[in-house]
């Protein structure tokens, strides 16, 4: 489990284009780390294989998770956000990320607004049924606040440490971007919006007022 609170911009040594190995170079996070342990990159969840001279760490990364993410794309040289998994006594910073990428999203403005700087992200309609305004999206493994959502997408304000000390900086119109949605978010629209008949089981126990009624909530 992440927070969406980057910790360092890595560099990738090594792209793995196709799935295998990826290697990277960080020296922050690689100082705790140990195979096994869990790295959020750019927003995936990856699996430390083995730590290496110089501040490479590798992690195996299969193809579905190179053909859902935009791992895939990355070659030598291409900055990544970095995240190691919260331990139990951390601070709860940004919100619960899972590391697991819902959709990829497209960049479609960049622009200055005061001392932050507004992207607007196009997104599937899995990512945007699930937005409200001032609720929580991960971008690339970043903890953001929705400003404004529609069917189409939605924007970020980020500030300019989150500028600063993240690949935000990097970003311009027509760059891919990981998407999470928030994790509450998915198990209320699972729970309370679904109809029985888009359900994967064959139940019907979605909780709705009746529900409620019967059991001294309503």
């Amino acid at each position: 489990m992440f927070t969406g609170i980057i910790e360092e911009i890595g560099t990738i040594t090594s792209p793995a284009p196709g799935g295998g190995s990826l290697e990277l170079r960080a020296m922050l996070i690689r100082d705790d780390c140990k195979p096994g342990d869990s790295v959020a990159v750019n927003g995936v969840c990856l699996t430390v294989t083995a730590i290496h001279s110089g501040g490479v760490i590798s992690f195996d990364v299969s193809p579905e998770t190179m053909s859902r993410s935009n791992i895939g794309a990355l070659v030598t040289g291409s900055p990544v956000n970095l995240e190691r998994a919260m331990p139990a006594d951390g601070r709860f910073g940004g919100h619960l990320v899972s590391g697991h990428i819902d959709a990829i999203g497209t960049v479609g403005e960049r622009r200055r607004d005061g001392n932050a700087v507004i992207f607007t992200i196009t997104a599937p309609p899995v990512v945007t049924r699930l937005l409200v305004e001032k609720g929580s999206i991960a971008v690339d493994g970043i903890s953001l606040t929705v400003a404004r959502c529609d069917p189409r997408g939605f924007s970020v304000a980020v500030i300019p440490h989150t500028l600063d000390l993240t690949i935000l900086k990097h970003r311009v119109p027509g760059d891919r971007v990981n998407l999470e949605n928030d994790m509450v978010a998915k198990y209320l629209h699972r729970f309370t919006l679904e109809q029985p008949g888009e359900r994967s089981d064959t139940t019907s126990s979605a909780v709705d007022i009746d529900l409620l009624r019967r059991h001294g909530f309503a």
